[in-house]
């Protein structure tokens, strides 16, 4: 036997499978992933519950158990995608919009720091705001439903946008890499049939944009001055700044900066 023939045959005893598994168990880590962020996580708990009771009725031959599922198993399923349709279409959205290969440089704390200026000059006002972070997904449509500006973030220039009764005031920002890519956009409305009948159109819309990507979203309430963010389809009402600030941290994946601190405070003067 060559040393190639042998090479081949501890590939194939060793790495192989190796290499199988950890295939698998990515997969299934991302899916999971995907499924809990979803809201499906109980069409998994139901499937793993009929699975099972059939394994089980298998196991001790109950024949008149298997012959019931058997009989019921395309009724079931097909019960499941139109019961699960909204959590399917999400799954399979997400699913595609995954970019798990591509690099993007990640953005620093300066990116986030004028937003939450804004947001809370405007919360003091009971200005409302509404501004996406972008993470993977791609938004094209979106921004094609309002102005392009491609400008570089500020917080005077969303105090501008959001302060005053311009064309733009009522829709989204949209803000990727330190830079406002679009304002004025409307976002898509959450499907979800329990949110609070108080939250207005801009928290839905926030809870819809986090339902149909991978965004963060920062919203200020107009009636309440409340600060919130919407991400992953949950919607976080009333946050403290230095939740939010925490937790657009570790969302948008920040690098640590010696400069940046959360117990800085912010000059709120500076943009009167």
């Amino acid at each position: 036997m060559t040393s190639f023939d042998q090479w081949i045959q501890f590939y194939l005893i060793y790495i192989r499978p190796v290499i199988d598994i950890f295939i698998l168990t990515f997969i299934l880590y991302k899916v999971y992933g995907i499924i809990e962020k979803t809201h499906a996580v109980q069409l998994l708990k139901g499937a793993l519950f009929i699975l099972s009771i059939y394994a089980f009725a298998n196991a001790l031959q109950l024949s008149m158990l298997l012959w019931l599922l058997n009989m019921l198993a395309p009724g079931l399923l097909i019960g499941a995608a139109i019961i699960f349709q909204p959590e399917l279409r999400k799954i399979f959205l997400k699913l595609g919009q995954a970019r798990p290969f591509i690099y993007t440089q990640k953005n620093k704390h300066s990116h986030i720091e004028p937003v939450l200026i804004a947001a809370e000059l405007l919360s003091s006002r009971r200005r409302g705001m509404l501004v996406v972070f972008i993470r993977n997904t791609e938004v094209n449509d979106i921004v094609e439903t309002g102005t392009r500006i491609n400008a570089e973030l500020s917080s005077n220039l969303l105090v501008t946008i959001f302060g005053h009764d311009t064309p733009m005031h009522d829709g989204a920002v949209l803000v990727q890499d330190g830079r406002v890519i679009a304002a004025g956009c409307f976002l898509p409305l959450s499907e979800q049939q329990n949110i609070k009948k108080t939250f207005g159109t801009r928290h839905r819309a926030a809870l819809g944009m986090s339902e149909e990507t991978d965004a963060v979203v920062l919203i200020v309430s107009e009636e309440s001055g409340a600060i919130s963010l919407a991400y992953d389809s949950k919607l976080y009402y009333d946050l403290s700044m230095d939740v939010i600030y925490s937790t657009l941290e570790a969302e948008l994946d920040l690098k640590s900066e010696v400069a940046a601190s959360k117990d800085e405070r912010y000059d709120k003067n500076s943009i009167d």
